[in-house]
């Protein structure tokens, strides 16, 4: 697997300024990144006259690697303290950083959280944490979290996904691959863009594992007028209820995202942006030490107003119940 090959968007030292001081201002008066309606509105204010460097910079993807690295930001190791042990004690933990991220996310599009993870929280901390290490969350270590698209399961998930990172002492890498770059024959997509499986809710969602709904039936595939895009979790895809030529192609698309698939080793201070309906991302395994310096990132999820690149039908899924929280500009 290459290692690194993600295009660099580097900013420009005017601009890390212009962030860092702007989150600077509005943690002063707040007092914390806990997300509270005024808050977010003060964000989204300060967000709407951010400088055309960062605008630039924040423009969609626009590679076939379906992602991009912002480089440039300062990250002080000791000012943002020890890794948290999990997500439900990081607090207000490198609060700054929470404010940057959504600055960008709203620059960006709308940003989301969810009803049942993370508290409703807009800024989600991810860190291995004890007792969850085989798990296919981000709270997992030893185990490779398997590529997959981000909150598969439901029809509002993000058309972006940010990950800032805070610690990476041992270089841990970022898996992703993205769709364009795959070679599948017309048959293979073919089956893949029928509806014939459901994506079911990964294990940060506790609630919605017990919706007593019909588990929607989606298609891996589909076509837009920039090419192919994908929905895939196959931790949470019941496979072998699957007729055997769909598990075969299903097969082959994975294999394919394998051979594509590159490893990014983000350094402090970078901030991940992957386009969620090209790339499917997960993480190589680890051995976590729960000390205070095991890598520490920070996630946001965006969506994008107006973007039309998904299935019509999926207006009419039920998401397993849960609820998207949008901090509109």
């Amino acid at each position: 697997m290459p290692t690194g090959a993600a295009p660099i968007r580097q900013l420009a030292p005017h601009a890390v300024d212009e962030l860092t001081t702007t989150a600077q201002k509005i943690l002063a008066d707040f007092g914390s990144s806990a997300a509270r309606p005024e808050l977010l509105r003060k964000i989204a204010a300060s967000a709407t006259h951010l400088g055309e460097t960062i605008r630039h910079d924040c423009r969609p993807v626009d590679t076939d690697d379906g992602l991009f690295v912002l480089r440039g930001l300062p990250i002080d190791d000791g000012g943002i303290g020890p890794t948290p042990a999990s997500w439900a004690t990081a607090g207000d933990d490198a609060a700054e950083w929470d404010v940057i991220l959504l600055l960008l996310a709203m620059a960006m599009g709308h940003p989301i959280a969810w009803e049942g993870q993370q508290e409703g929280r807009f800024v989600h901390n991810i860190v291995p944490s004890p007792g969850h290490e085989v798990e296919q969350t981000g709270a997992s270590s030893t185990v490779l979290l398997s590529p997959h698209t981000e909150d598969a399961f439901h029809p509002g998930r993000a058309h972006l996904l940010l990950l800032a990172c805070m610690r990476n002492h041992d270089a841990v890498a970022t898996t992703a691959a993205s769709i364009r770059k795959v070679r599948l024959d017309a048959d293979d997509a073919a089956l893949l863009s029928r509806p014939v499986l459901p994506i079911l809710p990964d294990d940060a969602y506790a609630e919605a594992q017990g919706f007593a709904g019909e588990p929607p039936k989606v298609p891996v595939l589909w076509h837009t007028g920039n090419g192919p895009t994908l929905r895939y979790d196959p931790a949470y895809t019941p496979l072998d209820e699957a007729p055997a030529d769909h598990r075969a192609a299903y097969d082959r698309l994975t294999a394919e995202l394998e051979r594509v698939s590159v490893a990014v080793a983000l350094e402090p201070g970078d901030v991940l942006v992957v386009d969620n309906d090209l790339v499917v991302h997960g993480r190589v395994p680890f051995k976590a030490r729960y000390d205070g310096t095991d890598r520490w990132l920070k996630r946001a999820s965006v969506r994008v107003p107006g973007r039309r690149s998904r299935p019509l039908a999926e207006a009419d899924e039920h998401g397993y119940g849960q609820a998207a929280l949008v901090a509109h500009l």
